[in-house]
């Protein structure tokens, strides 16, 4: 099972991540924009997630995919660790959540392997 070490790890691993505290959370960040958050009870992350393939997201897999009432109205989706296949699911919603931070000259430098 995927924890909220793993979500750290990998996503540490991307080119130019730094981790920051905000709102007493470990916050992940590619040149200054946000592209993950691990809130305080680490059952889940959240991600960057455009709004119209967040709500398909939430439709098809609703034990796995969700946001919180105070979220509604952000390109955000919460995550349940427990939910997740394995690391390479959660290394590819990490990685397409950075890609929607990054800038482009490390997008076009961007090969995935990490």
């Amino acid at each position: 099972m995927t924890d909220s070490a793993d979500v750290r790890r990998i996503a540490l691993s991307l080119p130019e991540t730094v981790e920051k505290e905000a709102w007493s959370m470990p916050t992940f960040r590619v040149a200054g924009k946000m592209f993950v958050t691990v809130p305080d009870d680490e059952t889940s992350f959240a991600v960057r997630c455009p709004m119209h393939e967040r709500q398909e997201l939430i439709a098809a897999e609703p034990e796995k995919f969700w946001v919180p009432p105070h979220e509604a109205g952000s390109n955000w989706v919460r995550v349940r660790l427990a939910a997740l296949e394995d690391l390479d699911e959660l290394r590819d919603i990490l990685v397409d959540s950075w890609k929607q931070a990054a800038p482009p000259h490390l997008l076009d430098a961007f090969t995935g392997a990490a």
